[in-house]
């Protein structure tokens, strides 16, 4: 192994993913260069080509690599590898499980599926990504995957799987998916107030289906069907300017500011009790926080990771009072991870082509 993917996957599992000397062997065997065959685009904006400086160095750091942007926007990536591992750690792939995977990305995540010893079946919406993906694990020299250029939620039809794996964010799962592999689990990011926690999915495609949360996620949403509206759905995550100025309704009630995994967990409960949980930019905040967002989109609650409460618009009062009832609710729970919670699905979505999706939660032991 060379030092580069030897400190890679140091890095990982120092970054918090379960990592079984199976999955880190993955890792350490599968060259990730060969999956950004023409480069990626850096944080900065800029592109980072093959053969210049530190290019490998940032091929094998724990981060996302996005490969393909429409009009300013990224389309298609590699996704965080410690993020990456935790999702196949919750797959549990043994050798010889087909997998069906929605979401062809580079090809990396269907090649560390492989060494685990699955046979995979990719499907990518869009036709270029999907040969991209098959041209870069041809070069890999990967062998047991085949990519398919289609609609993802249709899956892969009149096929048997034992798992599926999601790298797209969803409002709800097809049942298409459930169909077709059993027992499962689907492992795919679904949306829940602005962002795309990964649940572990199961049941017929008849019903009942119910889930549980693997972990905190942010994804590329997909399209189509996959990301329909439905009673459940959340505002999207508000533009940066998009806010009315805002002003502290209660102060800061921890000595501490909550740390990112805990924040998420209260935002995550503020999702189940508020319809209007998102996410946005606050003046004067480097980072988008947790917001109940008004019907305008551009007023409402903020609620900050060291427990203070922003509000702004013409109903400030009401969201800003509603925030506080959620954070004390959430403390009087006993301030439970998003892993505590059980979710049953609902048949929701287009009528031409519903989707299951959250729609009850029960607190667990």
């Amino acid at each position: 192994m060379s030092d580069l993917r030897r400190r890679f996957v140091e890095q990982i599992q120092r970054h918090g993913a379960p990592l079984t000397p199976r999955l880190a062997a993955a890792f350490a065997a599968v060259a990730r260069e060969s999956f950004v065959p023409t480069g990626f685009q850096r944080r900065d904006g800029s592109w980072a080509r093959p053969g210049s400086a530190g290019f490998l160095e940032a091929v094998y750091r724990d981060d996302v690599l996005i490969t393909k942007v429409d009009g300013g926007t990224p389309v298609s990536s590699s996704s965080q590898p410690s993020l990456m591992a935790i999702m196949l750690d919750a797959l549990d792939v043994h050798p010889g499980d087909r997998v069906l995977e929605i979401g062809a990305g580079t090809g990396y995540n269907a090649a560390l599926l492989t060494v685990l010893g699955a046979l995979v079946t990719s499907v990518d919406v869009q036709a270029d990504v999907a040969d991209r993906a098959r041209s870069a694990l041809a070069a890999a020299g990967i062998d047991g995957v085949r990519v398919m250029a289609g609609d993802g939620y249709a899956g892969a039809p009149g096929e048997r799987f034992d798992r599926v794996i999601v790298t797209v964010g969803v409002a709800g799962i097809s049942p298409h998916w459930l169909e077709q592999a059993q027992p499962g689990p689907v492992v795919a990011p679904v949306e829940h107030a602005g962002t795309h926690p990964v649940l572990a999915v199961r049941g017929p495609a008849v019903g009942p289906v119910t889930a549980t949360v693997i972990c905190p996620s942010g994804f590329m949403s997909a399209a189509g069907p996959l990301t329909a509206g439905h009673p459940r759905s959340h505002p999207a995550p508000a533009p940066s300017g998009a806010l009315a100025e805002v002003a502290e309704v209660a102060p800061p009630r921890w000595g501490a500011a909550l740390d990112t995994i805990v924040y998420r967990d209260l935002w995550y409960a503020a999702g189940v009790w508020s319809e209007r949980a998102t996410h946005a930019a606050v003046r004067g905040r480097d980072q988008s926080c947790l917001v109940l967002l008004d019907e305008t989109g551009t007023g409402g609650a903020a609620i900050l990771p060291d427990g203070s409460v922003l509000a702004g618009g013409a109903r400030a009062a009401e969201y800003g009072a509603l925030a506080v009832e959620i954070v004390d609710r959430w403390e009087a729970a006993g301030r439970p991870p998003m892993q505590a919670w059980r979710i049953g699905l609902r048949l929701t979505g287009e009528e031409s082509a519903p989707i299951w999706a959250p729609a009850t939660w029960t607190l667990g032991g």
